[in-house]
């Protein structure tokens, strides 16, 4: 056992042979525990042996033991013979003394006790060590010249607290599962239990024991017994102190304090103290002494492995099942973590103090129990709020500590009756409990559930002291872990409000987009796409990408991004709009710079016009022979950075061919040329695909393969339909009122032939409208209007007058204002834009059907 074991709260007093030191349990010795496999290689190394032998727990695992422990009997007296280990007593568990050499402290003699083990698990043998240096340095101050004492093997039933003894024996097991151990455990049991033999008749019982040492409690509660029991009261002990049901009447009845052992001519290692030793209470209090040392660093050890162990990550939900794992089984027998709900959301540090209504998340459980037990009773991403009559809501309201050292029968019942729709009292009735607070900045974000099952040392006040330290360090871990979760829900909620919804079906144009956030400040970058709606079924494709990362750029790309939707608007050239875009950007400030790439697809006469600031070119892939290339296009400055011109490329596509925008996280790689990257979009670009979503993803795949890409990655994909000829109708309009008649006539007709019985009345009607303004505004000889079916069908009046209509009010008595009404309100969508010539007003009117079979002209 390692030497931060403590003594327990119950004496294991000896026969009447066997003699007992006081102040303690006998046979107290801090143990190495060590198991070896079938292969003679060590699989556990407990801290205890690295105290005595020296290795640390990663240098030992899966190394050969007769390389590690030099207590050749415990490993067959000859070794290993055949890869397993080989006793005198082949079937028997053996025991020796052994010395060994060690730099600080010279000669170190050595117990061990060795265990062979038969299983289906990879556990062949079994070894226990232990420092007797000390027991030694007492033999030879008694003059004595042989050794009174040695290991061997006993029942342990022949000692007062058989029980206690072997419940003590699974808390120096690794954790293996309650089978696993309790197959161990059996084994020891049947082989022997370790002891010392001073004679025939003196044996003392090696007592392992993982807890903590609570002499000065269990002093103060014997005197409080003594003393009641002079004054002749009934022995009514006190709860443990900082028990807060100790003043409510629920704290767990204890059982009666053993009388106080008779004083003892022998000091705690079981040899009689020579003349010149020194006294037996000078004594008592150094070994005392000593033994508080070694637990209150095995305490500060335990802790510091969960500190290690803790915080890994800043995952919310990682961080909680380390957490709730670091607590079993060297602590507890189970574990469970709760949050509140905000927390656990990532909306942000909860508001005010808990109460009943509070849902809490149960987040993991961890325990040693038999698998399943608990799932159906406590089930992890349980929602619940906690009673008030209970001990979990007792520690989230005051956020300290609450101790139950033993939950008896009655207050398990008290405990199970808050809660109406399950039965909690097979889990928690004779169990020791804990539950401790997880806080940050004084607000409680969570709790833990602590509890020790029956016959492992019940939790105390030195427990409480841990648990407390354990949970103020993983409620650190947890509030970061909180604000990280918290700000990248943040960022990833802006990012999403300022990158667009892209209709994946435009007039003539389908497209598919993808977005990857960077890895850099918090999963938010400056990269953005949008498909802008133009007059005229045409669409504009935007691609643009902010120098530098985190909000900043984020903020500037919702700016620019605004800018371009509000430019595009006006329809403007694509050179011009980038003019304006980048005399914006200077006025906004100096360091707002991006690149950008825009270009306005036209479906009726099947041409790209697109103008570059400084982004990655896009890349064509044609439709007829599936080859892609990469468009070449002047190339001007980034935005920004003002002064140089942009120049507007004509590129003739034809239907079906796709346009690849993306920006340059996509195609380049830290130390490598960026034409790679390009070459490697054309090759991928033009894999094919069955939809426009597994053409974006056979992209993504074949260049988002280097690991650790830190820069955003925007891709917009669109496949240019076009629309045919002869789902679009021109018509010239003079500038007579009688034109009005004729354009009704015209919409009639062609709506017919197109199959569209059902919208002749109402486009009828808003032609009629748009058309009569057109007539009233114009100055020259004529007005156009086209008709274009796609999806919707589409209406556009072009004039010479750049004055755009005002939807107006119109009065009951007004001849006039009452035209653009009925467009808005019968139409899906209406606009009007300037052009270099006057102005167009369009609206779109929904149909009941996409397309209508093409009915020939028949004459006329």
């Amino acid at each position: 056992m390692d030497r931060g074991m403590s003594r327990g709260d119950e004496e294991l007093g000896g026969a009447p042979r066997v003699p007992a030191q006081r102040g303690g349990e006998p046979g107290r010795m801090p143990l190495a525990v060590v198991i070896i496999d079938a292969e003679g290689l060590v699989t556990h190394w407990s801290s205890g042996a690295r105290r005595l032998f020296g290795p640390a727990r990663e240098e030992a695992v899966g190394r050969p033991a007769v390389d590690l422990l030099p207590v050749s009997g415990a490993l067959g007296g000859a070794g290993w013979q055949g890869g397993a280990p080989r006793h005198p007593a082949t079937g028997y568990a053996t025991a020796g003394r052994a010395r060994m050499a060690d730099r600080e402290h010279g000669q170190v003699e050595v117990l061990w006790w060795a265990y062979p083990l038969v299983g289906p698990g990879p556990e062949r043998l079994l070894v226990l060590a232990a420092d007797a240096s000390r027991l030694a340095a007492a033999e030879r101050g008694s003059g004595g010249e042989r050794e009174r004492f040695s290991p061997g093997f006993a029942l342990h039933t022949e000692f007062p607290g058989a029980d206690r003894l072997a419940g003590r024996l699974p808390d120096i097991l690794p954790n293996m599962g309650p089978v696993r151990g309790g197959r161990i455990v059996s084994q020891i049991l049947e082989l022997g239990y370790p002891v010392l033999e001073i004679s025939k008749y003196e044996r003392v019982p090696v007592t392992p024991d993982w807890g903590m040492p609570r002499y000065r409690e269990r002093q103060a509660r014997q005197e409080a017994a003594r003393r009641a029991a002079s004054a002749g009261g009934a022995r009514e002990l006190p709860g443990a102190p900082g028990d807060p049901y100790a003043s409510d009447g629920l704290a767990p009845p204890q059982s009666p304090a053993p009388p106080s052992p008779a004083p003892q001519s022998l000091p705690p290692d079981g040899l009689a103290p020579p003349d010149d030793v020194a006294p037996p209470d000078e004594f008592d209090t150094l070994d005392e002494v000593d033994l508080e040392y070694a637990a209150v660093r095995e305490r500060l050890e335990f802790l510091n492995e969960v500190s290690g162990r803790i915080g890994s990550s800043l995952d919310l939900a990682r961080t909680i099942r380390e957490v709730t794992s670091a607590a079993v089984p060297r602590f507890a027998d189970f574990a469970g973590t709760h949050l509140r709900a905000q927390v656990l959301a990532g909306e942000g540090f909860p508001d005010g103090p808990p109460d009943v209504t509070t849902v809490w998340h149960r987040v993991w459980v961890e325990h040693n129990d038999e698998p399943g037990r608990w799932d159906d009773t406590v089930p992890v991403g349980e929602s619940i709020a906690f009673p008030e009559h209970t001990p979990f809501f007792q520690c989230m309201v005051t956020g300290e500590p609450v101790l139950i050292p033993y939950v008896d029968d009655a207050l398990g019942d008290r405990i199970a009756a808050q809660f109406e729709k399950r039965d909690l009292r097979p889990l928690i009735n004779g169990r020791s409990l804990l539950i401790v607070p997880l806080k940050a900045r004084d607000v409680v974000l969570g709790f833990m559930v602590l509890m020790r099952r029956p016959g492992r040392e019940r939790f105390h006040d030195m427990d409480r002291t841990t648990g407390a330290e354990l949970a103020a360090r993983a409620g650190l871990v947890l509030d970061n872990s909180r604000m990280y979760t918290y700000q990248e829900n943040v960022a990833e909620t802006l990012q999403d409000s300022m990158l667009p919804q892209v209709t994946p079906r435009m007039a003539g144009c389908d497209t598919a987009t993808r977005y990857l956030p960077g890895t850099r400040l918090g999963r938010i970058g400056g990269d953005w796409f949008d498909c802008v709606k133009l007059p005229g079924s045409r669409t504009a494709l935007v691609v643009g990408d902010v120098m530098g990362h985190g909000l900043n750029s984020a903020a500037m790309m919702g700016q620019l991004r605004t800018a371009v939707q509000t430019l595009a608007a006006l329809d403007l050239p694509p050179a011009q709009l980038l003019r304006h875009l980048d005399d914006l950007a200077r006025r906004l400030g100096e360091h707002y710079l991006a690149t950008c790439l825009y270009a306005v697809y036209d479906p009726i006469r099947s041409e790209l016009l697109i103008s570059n600031a400084g982004h990655v070119p896009p890349v064509l892939v044609r439709a007829g022979d599936g080859r892609s290339e990469l468009l070449d296009l002047p190339t001007g400055a980034p935005i920004g950075v003002g002064g140089v011109p942009f120049e507007t490329a004509l590129i003739r596509v034809a239907p079906g061919d796709r346009l690849v925008l993306c920006t340059d996280g996509l195609v380049e790689v830290r130390g490598q040329d960026i034409g790679a990257g390009l070459a490697a979009l054309c090759e991928s670009a033009a894999h094919p695909a069955a939809s426009m979503d597994e053409a974006c993803d056979t992209i993504i795949r074949a260049l988002n393969t280097q690991g650790g890409r830190k820069d955003d990655v925007a891709l917009l994909m669109a496949r240019l339909n076009g629309i045919p000829a002869h789902d679009v109708a021109r018509w010239r309009l003079a500038l007579e009122p009688g034109e009005v008649g004729r354009a009704r006539r015209l919409v009639r007709e062609r709506l017919l032939r197109w199959g569209l019985p059902e919208a002749v009345e109402t486009a009828q009607l808003l032609v009629s409208e748009v058309v009569t303004n057109a007539i009233r505004h114009s100055h020259t000889h004529h007005v156009v209007l086209r008709l274009v079916r796609t999806e919707a069908l589409l209406c556009e009046v072009a004039d010479d007058d750049h004055e755009l209509p005002v939807l107006l009010s119109a009065g009951p008595d007004d001849e006039a204002g009452r035209g653009l009404r009925v467009v808005s309100a019968l139409a899906r969508e209406w606009g009007s834009t300037r052009a270099a010539q006057g102005k167009t007003v369009w609206f779109e009117q929904a149909l009941s059907r996409a397309r209508g079979p093409l009915i020939p002209r028949s004459g006329g």
